[in-house]
């Protein structure tokens, strides 16, 4: 049997991987009785009974259909797909993590502690006065920290109604200004692929609230001159805003904070050790300068008044809860854990080995990379190749392509973000898929990929019109 559930085009009964309801002849029935109404309960459940090789086998070959960050490299530019040690999930898993954040503040004083030390350490790494984790997500603490500048605003009576937007932001900075009621102001980026100053003093004045930034920005290069941006965009009233996206770059060695921002997020999935993508889970704390720390969202955790223990508390002008209790709090608990066992130094060295890593890989390759030098990611060109065509190429190399046709300032682009954990070999490896994608000819481009478990498919049927498989167990 060819296992091949993801090819649907060819699929029969001969090739398909089956679900594990259809696994074997051999099945159980399985009855109960249930204080639930009848006509919410079954009289019977019919279950299969494969043997317990049977069931290893078959989750370990689905695990093996797609590729993972466990199987290779996973360069996605801007999304920071790293292997994240495992000791962290242990720690999460631990039963005395699994309280019910209903209890009462003393008989969790231990869970107050560590998101009390998680808020402390969040503060130094941005450089940033005081932190909420509540969040659920970078994009929800994009809009958490957007909301909390607004009311800071208001608070002020400062009628104002833009955010000025660089225009290779992520997609998310443009989604936030307008969800909390903003007008975006789109703002070119400049010959070097940074913000234009000029283009900047134009943009801003009586009504920008904010200027969303990204440093380094979204093709890894560092905004060097951000003490003019910030004087710019606060000498006219507004705030500066740190989408904390690439912070993996400046761990231990640069402060959002002492370059002038005044408020940003964490996206603590993907920069401190819990798997990143898949819609979830995720948490984006938020910090501020103290000027702002007043209207962040409720609660957040502080020592008691003599020192003794912690407590929870609601800042003065809160603009309320953005998510139930304290946030995702496994993943924090994943943050925590992450900062903890590295320290300073490991942080800083991350940092270091990320930046090393991706010009590494720049000069590497054949093909053309605008710009430079780089931090954590770099965005090659495929020039008059689809840069997609090329990526599906690489898969056929063994191994996961990098993010395409983003950001628009380079043609074709191809964002790669090696990260910290690739050592030598395995960067060459990425180079050379790179290269013998590239260099292919135009008929393996068009059928590629070929060897993995599903060849080309219509991306936005996919997207838009899912296929969905499934058998009911009871046969109906």
């Amino acid at each position: 049997m060819i296992h091949d559930q993801a090819n649907y085009e060819r699929e029969t009964e001969d090739v398909r991987e089956p679900l594990l309801s259809e696994k074997g002849e051999a099945t159980v029935d399985v009855t109960d009785d249930s204080p639930l109404p009848d006509d919410l309960t079954r009289d019977e459940l019919t279950l299969p009974s494969p043997s317990e090789p049977e069931i290893a086998r078959h989750y370990t070959r689905l695990s093996q259909m797609n590729w993972a960050i466990d199987s290779g490299p996973y360069p996605l530019g801007s999304c920071t797909m790293k292997y994240n040690p495992k000791f962290t999930e242990d720690v999460a898993a631990d039963p005395n993590a699994a309280v019910h954040p209903d209890r009462s503040e003393r008989s969790t004083q231990g869970n107050l502690e560590l998101q009390y030390r998680l808020q402390e350490f969040l503060a130094e790494i941005g450089g940033m006065d005081a932190v909420t984790l509540q969040p659920p997500a970078g994009a929800a603490g994009e809009l958490t920290g957007i909301l909390v500048a607004k009311a800071y605003h208001e608070h002020h009576g400062n009628d104002r109604s833009e955010v000025v937007i660089p225009a290779s932001a992520h997609g998310t900075n443009f989604a936030t200004a307008a969800t909390a009621g903003y007008d975006v102001v789109e703002l070119p980026s400049g010959d070097d692929g940074r913000v234009d100053v000029e283009a900047l003093e134009a943009a801003v004045g009586d009504d920008t609230a904010a200027l969303m930034l990204t440093n380094p920005n979204t093709v890894g290069l560092f905004e060097r001159d951000i003490a003019e941006i910030a004087d710019i965009v606060h000498d006219a009233g507004g705030l500066l805003y740190y989408d904390g996206a690439n912070l993996n770059a400046l761990l231990g060695r640069g402060r959002p904070g002492d370059m002038g921002f005044d408020v940003m997020h964490y996206n603590v999935h993907k920069t401190f050790a819990t798997p990143h993508g898949g819609g979830g889970p995720g948490a984006g704390p938020v910090g501020v300068v103290d000027e702002l720390a007043e209207f962040l969202p409720a609660p957040q955790v502080r020592e008691n008044e003599n020192a003794s223990g912690y407590e929870g508390f609601e800042p003065e002008r809160t603009i309320g809860k953005v998510h139930g209790f304290t946030g995702n709090w496994l993943v924090l608990i994943k943050a925590y854990a992450y900062i903890a066992r590295l320290g300073d130094e490991g942080l800083a060295d991350a940092a270091a080995k990320a930046v090393l890593n991706a010009n590494y890989l720049a000069e590497r390759i054949d093909l053309d990379v605008p710009h430079g030098p780089f931090h954590h990611e770099f965005a090659a060109t495929a020039g008059e190749r689809d840069a997609a065509d090329v990526a599906k190429r690489m898969l056929d190399f063994g191994v996961h392509p990098p993010t395409t046709k983003w950001p628009e300032m380079v043609p074709e682009a191809m964002l790669t973000e090696p990260t910290e954990i690739e050592g030598q070999s395995s960067l060459d490896d990425l180079a050379e898929a790179f290269d013998l994608a590239y260099a292919d000819t135009d008929e393996a481009l068009d059928a590629a990929p070929n060897r993995t478990a599903a060849g080309r498919i219509d991306q936005v049927s996919a997207a838009r019109n899912p296929r969905l498989s499934w058998q009911a167990l009871d046969g109906e």
